[in-house]
């Protein structure tokens, strides 16, 4: 008899347990040297396995089990992986969302999901304490911490070894849920995204696929679910100091410390951390002979950044620009060469922003703009005509065996975000594209931030791409404002430090003519520094550059 269910591709951790006990599982930040670099330590694969199977032992005897949903809230740490590790291995379903989207927003999120367990920093736990209709399904509570004010079982207290042998548990079916995932609502609503069993597992084979079945063997961390994937993959991980919150606060020195120390060998990050990283390379010149693979995600990295990389790293390092999100990851990949190679020329005349082929078993289609439901690929079909009047750019859509096919929350996301075809489910990403001869994909922008003028809709980052070149700009964010069908393009400007404020907007304005995409634009506006997404600090909060040139404009008209 079984004593539940367990994600089957634990077995593959378990194997580099038994086989490389010693080997280093999560490399960490802890404390200063004297030179003021961080110091480190490290967990084992036995450690890492043994702690978690003792926090398993814990939080079954409390009742968590499979399909338990359980709140993390705890920083990137090797107690985190093993809490994870230990949710995983008892089927639990960890819920994670990031605490930056605001109190508010994550409050109501959390009482949505309405769990039964909650791991989490004092802080997370206070939010806990002080609001509990957020939390009444809440049966079980762990402080990793220290306590305040409330009372509970901490996580320091439990023993780092479990006291039996785990219990026989059966491998859970594919279709099983196996983790609750928020999105940002850095562009939208914030929604409980729903990822089973088989959907990570076939995560884990993508990523390996992506790096060639070559085994990962050190690999940087700035994403904790990147972080499960290398570790099934018998990765060493380092986790450099970084704030969730604050992804572009990481100080790039500390980055080529660990890369360097470590000799870390692969590396996953968003635009925010390699953007300060090549700038302090190309002030600070360092070989990083072990380098491999660098994989960017969470937004576009610019094509200037890509460059700079290509030129201060060895030149066999490979670096890819990867496309997804919390419903699909990877989707998509384009390695650095191929991109440098006209694409990014393409780019800035206006063809948008090339994110690679599909990744291995995912198939991307395109399905005609627009803001209503598609229920099936009926319907679908029965709109394609429509993508002739946007010369080709429609809304993405994407399958695949990592591909969720639900929301756990809202109910009616479902209705807006996903087609049935058959017993198949197609998600809708959000976001406008086109599809070339060569089946690459190229971004345009965010459906819901296209600025829909009376003369047709314009697409942001197709039309950003031809002015990111002018000298002067360090980057554009096309905006509308008025009601959409006769909205007013506005190009919203962040200039590089100490250039000729004038000078840049004139050339702004020439470059507008010169296209058929841009004509339409004759609104220039000068922002100090553009509002970000909260986990990437990388994507453009648009819908507040909105509002501000509204009221821009409106002051100006009043002069």
């Amino acid at each position: 008899m079984t004593a539940g269910t367990y994600w089957q591709a634990i077995d593959r951790f378990r194997a580099f347990a038994r086989t490389e006990p010693d080997r280093q599982a999560v490399i960490y930040p802890e404390g200063k040297n004297p030179d003021g670099l961080p110091a480190y330590r490290h967990l084992s694969y036995r450690e890492l396995d043994e702690w978690s199977d003792a926090i398993a032992e814990r939080l079954t005897a409390s009742g968590v089990g499979t399909g338990t949903r359980t709140i993390v809230l705890v920083l990137p740490s090797p107690e985190l992986y093993a809490i994870l590790f230990a949710l995983l291995k008892i089927g639990a379903a960890p819920v994670v969302i990031d605490p930056g989207m605001g109190v508010r927003k994550m409050l109501r999120c959390l009482r949505a999901v309405d769990a039964e367990a909650f791991i989490g920093i004092p802080q997370a736990h206070a939010l806990r304490v002080l609001f509990p209709r957020s939390f009444r399904g809440v049966r079980t509570a762990v402080t990793v911490g220290k306590q305040w004010f409330w009372r509970g079982e901490r996580l320091q207290d439990w023993a780092r070894r479990p006291q039996r042998p785990a219990p026989n548990r059966a491998p859970a079916d594919p279709g099983s849920l196996l983790i609750i995932a928020f999105t940002t609502g850095s562009t939208g609503p914030a929604k409980a995204v729903q990822l089973t069993h088989g959907n990570l597992a076939a995560m884990v084979e993508q990523v390996d696929t992506a790096r060639g079945h070559v085994p990962p063997d050190t690999s940087l961390i700035t994403l904790p679910l990147v972080g499960v994937l290398d570790l099934l993959l018998g990765a060493r991980c380092v986790l450099p100091p970084l704030i969730p919150s604050q992804v572009g606060s990481t100080d790039p020195a500390h980055v080529v410390d660990a890369i360097g120390r470590f000799g870390v060998r692969t590396m996953f990050a968003s635009p925010a951390v390699l953007i300060p990283l090549l700038r302090h390379l190309e002030q600070h010149p360092t070989d990083l002979p072990t380098l491999g693979s660098i994989y960017s995600g969470g937004a576009p990295v610019p094509d200037w950044c890509i460059a700079g990389l290509r030129d201060v790293l060895n030149e066999d390092v490979q670096i890819f620009a990867g496309y997804g999100s919390t419903e699909a990851l990877p989707m998509s990949t384009i390695e650095s060469r191929e991109l440098l190679g006209g694409l990014v020329t393409k780019a800035h005349q206006g063809e948008g922003t090339c994110i690679g082929r599909p990744s291995d078993r995912v198939e991307a289609r395109l399905v005609a703009i627009t803001d209503a439901p598609i229920p099936t690929w009926a319907r679908a079909e029965e709109l394609a005509g429509e993508l002739e009047k946007t010369r080709g750019v429609g809304e993405l859509v994407v399958s695949g065996p990592n591909v969720s096919t639900a929301y756990y929350w809202p109910h009616e996301a479902n209705h807006q975000g996903k087609i049935v075809d058959g017993d198949r489910i197609w998600h809708r990403t959000g976001d406008l594209a086109r599809i070339d001869e060569q089946g690459r994909i190229w971004f345009c922008g965010r459906k819901s931030q296209r600025v829909v003028t009376a003369d047709g809709p314009m697409f942001t980052v197709q039309l950003e791409q031809i002015f990111n070149t002018v000298s002067g700009v360090a980057r554009t964010a096309l905006v509308g404002v008025g009601v959409k069908g006769a909205q007013r393009p506005v190009l919203c400007v962040e200039l590089k430090p100490g250039v000729d404020r004038t000078a840049v907007e004139m050339k702004l304005r020439t470059r507008a003519t010169e296209y058929e995409l841009t004509k339409q634009i004759t609104d220039v506006l000068v922002h100090p520094k553009f509002p970000v997404d909260i986990r990437h600090n990388a994507k453009i909060g648009r819908e507040q550059l909105a509002v501000w040139a509204d009221k821009q404009l409106k002051a100006e008209a009043r002069r």
